[in-house]
């Protein structure tokens, strides 16, 4: 339980923990579609490759489109990438890291239903019994009527009546199982190989600075667009609570209105002076449609000198005598 929950929190720590989570959902989905799958080869020569390649390419670009779209990569990458640089540089480097990692999570669903189904090989029979040489096998059924293509397209169909009481059937199906097999195992040492070569590889020829720069700095940009989410919704809720008030108020004529305290303002702590700051000054829809505009074309430039040397207080304690005991900053 103590584990499920680790899981759990590292899941939900940040955006990029939540994505590979949705990757390995995805990935988990496709297994467990596969293997409720009920997978029927047509048994026709004409049709036979052409459903086969169907079902093993169809669901993993549907998988593929699905990681791109839970991603939230993708809308970061695609909002940095169009944007109107403003008053704010773009970096390509970020943009290809953020594309980089959206593609290599979206990317996990569709090969681990290729290999699943390579693996497991009855998508393979169907689709290629029909190009075995029939003369590496004995017990050739040859008194069907039917040419030896029909024959071998019909080998993925184990209840068909001509192979009734013969090996021939299962001899070509381990054979071309065998070879699926064999592709599967290759593309997956494959891709571990070049996943091992690209993390002992890289650090040899890539800054190691310039990553950790475009890394902090793709971090910002998911950490921005949501706290500006945020801010947006708070903002927006302070603004409507202002506008059904303002309504009320102006439907009655010196009469009480009590309204239930809002959960968003704790007591003793915020009161209305505090919404109003919240506002920032804005009243008409006209004020905030200009600020919306102003952020998406003109983004602010990525400085808060001017924040973190704001006048503080000081406050300095003295004695009855003028003396200055001591000052609190």
């Amino acid at each position: 339980m103590e584990r499920l929950k680790l899981v759990l929190q590292y899941f939900q720590s940040n955006s990029e923990s939540i994505s590979n989570g949705i990757c390995i959902i995805l990935a988990l989905v496709s297994v467990k579609l596969y293997t409720s799958f009920d997978f029927n080869c047509p048994c026709l020569p004409q049709y036979n490759k052409l459903y086969s390649l169907g079902v093993m390419i169809v669901p993993p670009i549907i998988f593929f489109f699905l990681g791109v779209l839970v991603n939230r990569h993708t809308g970061v990458m695609m909002d940095e990438w169009m944007r109107p640089v403003g008053n704010r540089s773009k970096n390509p480097a970020v943009v290809k890291y953020l594309f980089s990692a959206m593609l290599q999570r979206a990317l996990l669903a569709p090969m681990v239903w290729i290999l699943v189904t390579l693996l497991d090989g009855k998508i393979f029979i169907c689709a290629f019994s029909v190009t075995v040489d029939p003369g590496l096998f004995s017990g050739v059924p040859n008194n069907t009527g039917l040419d030896v293509i029909k024959i071998m397209a019909k080998v993925p169909c184990k209840e068909d009546v001509i192979f009734r009481n013969s090996s021939f059937r299962k001899a070509v199906s381990r054979y071309v199982r065998c070879y699926s097999q064999a592709v599967g195992w290759s593309i997956l040492l494959f891709l571990i190989v070049v996943g091992a070569l690209g993390r002992l590889i890289k650090p040899c020829f890539d800054d190691h600075a310039a990553f950790l720069q475009t890394r902090y700095w793709s971090n910002y940009l998911d950490v921005e667009q949501k706290l500006f989410d945020e801010t947006c919704v708070l903002h927006a809720r302070d603004f409507a609570r202002k506008c059904v008030v303002q309504f009320f108020e102006d439907m009655t004529e010196d009469s009480i209105l009590h309204l239930p305290h809002p959960p968003f303002i704790t007591k003793g702590s915020e009161s209305w002076e505090d919404e109003e700051d919240r506002l920032h000054g804005i009243t008409k829809q006209e004020q905030m449609d200009q600020l919306l505009n102003k952020w998406y074309y003109s983004k602010p430039e990525l400085d808060v000198t001017r924040m973190a040397h704001r006048p503080r207080p000081c406050v300095t304690w003295e004695d009855p005598g003028g003396k200055t005991l001591y000052s609190d900053v």
